[in-house]
């Protein structure tokens, strides 16, 4: 039988310095650590090189290993990557400013800090300044950054007040199709900002905005963003003259109330209403017209609390329109509605329920008005 002379050399399981198997993962993970802060490090260098093709490869190979991990995002977000990179967006070199600009892009898509780091590192006055590019590539990758760095609160307050917001209408207005969603779901993040006051529109944003609401799907999330910011130009006289005026601008404010999400429709009776309640001889028969009762009507029953009470509010301005087409309208929507509720068989008194509610909440209402006018005029005590 064989028998090894030298027993000492044979490997003893116990005499492994290393018996964790974890040790070696431990090992793997600090060599990728290691690897990573190297290619950190030479990307940093060569962005910051003399060499003006270097600086774009470099920037197009930060775009690539960011798109390529989350891990990767975040790695490579610092100030001494970001920064060169910001550094590069005003170049007289379109190549260095898209290659700088999809870096950036690519590095704070789903990562709340990066998009506070593009921003802290002064991007932002570059971004609008591309965003009045002649290029409309640039223009539309400038719009396409905004939106991602819009999506973070605490960016919201500072981009809608750089002076962005008008060049984002102009995107709104002749830009593509994909120009177009970004630059409208842009407004809506800036609108729902903590300090939203910041936000004005200018009023040629009704139009385009009347137009892309006209062709979506009104229960979209599209829908709900294009009605929350035309509710805020509802708010100003030149706003409401703007949506009135387009051709289908009410008809479509009125689909949008009988079809939207419970969103949409809160936001469309908003628009309504602040029109009809800023002039109603100038509004009245305009939305009665193209047929708001039903909608309307159904709103009270199933929209949210604040569309609720915005569609009763609205409804009771109507209704106060001497018009038979007005009083025949609501007789017929109420039915249509009850039959929907309750079914054929109880539609006849369900409607009846619905109308006498009206007529008693308007009674109620105007009864309170008199008693207010007969109220005794009692002076102030003066204060010595």
């Amino acid at each position: 039988m064989y028998q090894n002379p030298n027993p000492s050399s044979t490997p003893d399981p116990t005499s492994n310095p290393n018996p964790n198997p974890s040790g070696s993962g431990e090992g793997d993970q600090s060599r990728r650590h290691r690897k990573k802060l190297a290619q950190v490090h030479d990307l940093a260098r060569r962005l910051a090189a003399s060499d003006a093709a270097g600086r774009v490869e470099a920037a197009r190979e930060v775009r690539r290993l960011a798109r390529s991990s989350a891990k990767a995002r975040s790695a490579f977000a610092v100030a001494a990557v970001v920064e060169p990179l910001v550094a590069m967006l005003p170049s007289h070199d379109p190549d260095a400013r898209e290659s700088a600009l999809l870096a950036l892009l690519n590095l704070a898509v789903r990562n709340e800090r990066n998009k506070d780091t593009v921003v802290k590192s002064g991007a932002l006055p570059h971004l609008v300044e591309l965003l009045r590019s002649e290029t409309s590539s640039l223009r539309e990758l400038a719009t396409a950054a905004a939106l991602t760095l819009s999506a973070s609160p605490s960016n919201q307050l500072t981009i809608a007040t750089s002076g962005a917001v008008p060049y984002l209408v102009k995107i709104l207005i002749s830009g593509s199709i994909q120009g177009k969603v970004d630059a409208v779901t842009t407004l809506y993040n800036l609108s729902t900002c903590r300090d939203s006051s910041s936000l004005t529109l200018p009023v040629d944003a009704a139009e385009p905005l009347l137009t892309l609401l006209k062709d979506c799907k009104k229960y979209s999330k599209f829908a709900e963003k294009a009605t929350s910011l035309l509710e805020i130009l509802s708010k100003t006289e030149e706003g409401r003259n703007s949506i009135s005026d387009l051709d289908g601008g009410i008809l479509t404010l009125v689909e949008t109330v009988e079809d939207g999400s419970l969103l949409s429709t809160e936001c469309a009776v908003g628009v309504l209403l602040s029109l009809c309640c800023s002039s109603p001889q100038k509004y009245k028969e305009l939305i009665l017209k193209e047929g708001a009762i039903p909608g309307l009507l159904l709103l009270t029953v199933e929209g949210t609390e604040e569309a609720q009470k915005r569609a009763r509010k609205l409804l009771d301005l109507l209704r106060d329109q001497p018009s038979r087409r007005a009083s025949e309208d609501l007789r017929i929507a109420a039915y249509d509605i009850a039959a929907r509720v309750d079914g054929p068989r109880k539609a006849a008194s369900t409607a009846k329920r619905l109308l006498h509610d009206m007529i008693k909440r308007n009674m109620e209402l105007t009864m309170a008005r008199m008693e207010h006018r007969a109220a005794p005029y009692t002076p102030k005590t003066l204060v010595k």
